[in-house]
């Protein structure tokens, strides 16, 4: 499976891009075996947090862990009229066409030393956002050409699915919540449209905020950080920054969330494989079957499988490994028709 991508974005001086730099200097604070690595000035690979792999690693004797992984990509800032090419408009909306996810950094905190360039309400700086998507998928939409008098029926689905999508938007509402039928999907998926992505919304807020209680923002799921105290984290060791986070009552660090929402909201789960060369989390979309899971270890293994070793993690680690489970009749064998589950911990057979 190809790297998935997050995009963060937001209104000026909302502190966006210190959140992407807390993650980066985490990253590196950390010393993982999946490092946050920059691939150009805004864009970086980030592990997900993975509490399962050490005690895996633990039971086979292995040095080597792979966490699963997401992109993050520093979007450029969005003013009002981006959709028109105001400010990096053009930029922006070029960026976000490329992302699987929209993370939307509001700034939910005071500083009479960083301009507001939005509201003192995050709901209304949320809308600000959504409403220059909509209007960039509006003019998307507008760019589509009626039926020819003798078009073939995808041209009909397309045009009818594209009447629909104009009226949602129209009324100010995103595609996102729409509902259509398969035929119809290939074609929506066609339109590459901002509004039909995933969104999350971080709340970036005041460290001593933190714990104030947060409702989901137009039903996105939301949640709070402190991008300035994550920053001031980042030179910390993960039990210092702990103890920090610690003095605010805070139980784990907001970047982690962040992390596991994102891996959440793209659709992700993870099966584990556990080896002496290596110990690793294999990201895969909820519902692939198990030769398509063997196929993201390596593309001839879809074709040549065979069945799947299947062990729960929590069974893996209380008895030891492979040998006792077999012994105590804790494994399965599974076939091609087999959907996969978080917490499968697999070895792939496959015909030579």
């Amino acid at each position: 499976m190809s790297q998935l991508q997050a995009g963060l974005v937001g209104l000026p001086n909302v502190g966006k891009s210190t959140l992407f730099n807390a993650l980066l200097s985490k990253q590196i604070a950390d010393a993982a075996n999946y490092p946050f690595c920059t691939i150009d000035p805004n864009v970086g690979v980030v592990e997900v947090p993975d509490d399962r792999l050490p005690k895996l690693a633990e039971v086979v004797q292995s040095q080597k862990l792979v966490p699963a992984a997401i992109e993050f990509v520093d979007i450029a800032g969005l003013v009002k009229g981006a959709h028109k090419g105001e400010g990096l408009g053009n930029q922006f909306l070029a960026h976000i066409r490329e992302v699987d996810t929209i993370v939307m950094v509001i700034r939910d905190f005071e500083s009479e030393n960083i301009v507001r360039a939005g509201s003192v309400n995050p709901v209304d700086d949320v809308q600000t956002l959504l409403t220059e998507l909509q209007l960039a998928d509006l003019q998307t939409i507008e760019k589509q050409q009626p039926p020819r008098p003798n078009a073939e029926k995808e041209e009909k689905v397309r045009w009818d699915v594209t009447l629909k999508i104009k009226s949602q938007l129209e009324s100010g509402q995103c595609v996102d919540i729409m509902t259509f039928s398969d035929e119809q999907l290939q074609e929506v998926k066609s339109l590459n449209l901002l509004t039909i992505k995933p969104i999350i919304i971080v709340l970036n807020t005041d460290e001593n905020e933190l714990n104030k209680s947060v409702t989901d923002v137009l039903n996105y799921p939301t949640f709070r950080i402190s991008a300035k105290l994550e920053a001031d984290m980042a030179g910390l060791n993960r039990m210092e920054r702990l103890e920090l986070l610690q003095a605010y009552g805070i139980s784990e660090p907001g970047l982690d969330q962040l992390i596991k929402i994102t891996y959440a909201t793209l659709g992700l789960i993870t099966f584990l494989t556990a080896g002496e060369k290596e110990v690793r989390a294999w990201p895969i979309h909820k519902g692939t079957e198990a030769p398509q899971a063997a196929g993201t270890i390596h593309t001839d293994f879809e074709k040549a499988f065979s069945k799947a070793q299947i062990s729960n993690y929590d069974d893996f680690v209380n008895l030891g490994g492979w040998k006792n489970l077999k012994e105590t009749g804790k494994v399965r064998f599974e076939g091609k028709e087999y959907v996969m589950q978080e917490n499968d911990v697999v070895e792939f057979m496959v015909n030579t």
